[in-house]
């Protein structure tokens, strides 16, 4: 696993964990039961302060990306999120919000928009639904 944090970036240290390792099981590159490293081992590698990668590793398990096994370990979830249809639709709504706001900023044409969201689209596998 490779996370790589940007300490002059306006996104949080911990936000930027959980987005790299989010995309990171989206795309495949981490799979259902491998092994994340410990907060310390994870902190000390990055480097981050083990609250910070703490608080990041509750996100991902809130989201039911990980799950945390006393005495085991963290690993990546097996299954889908356990969050209601409606809060996932809602959550991806808010996040194509975000991204109309800064195409307009820039100026993109709808076309540009959604030829950037299928080009985006084929990097990642398809969900399966439940």
């Amino acid at each position: 696993m490779s996370i790589r944090l940007s300490a002059s970036s306006a996104v949080p240290i911990y936000r930027q964990i959980v987005d790299q390792v989010s995309q990171q099981i989206a795309s495949g590159r981490l799979k259902p039961g491998d092994r994340l490293p410990s907060v310390r081992e994870m902190a000390r590698a990055l480097p981050a302060n083990q609250n910070t990668v703490l608080k990041a590793y509750e996100m991902l398990e809130r989201d039911g990306l990980i799950e945390r096994r006393h005495g085991d370990g963290t690993f990546i979830a097996e299954g889908g999120s356990p969050l209601r249809l409606s809060e996932r639709r809602r959550r991806i709504a808010d996040a194509l919000t975000q991204a109309v706001v800064l195409a307009r900023h820039y100026r993109l044409s709808d076309d540009e928009v959604r030829r950037a969201l299928d080009e985006q689209l084929t990097h990642f596998p398809k969900a399966t639904q439940e």
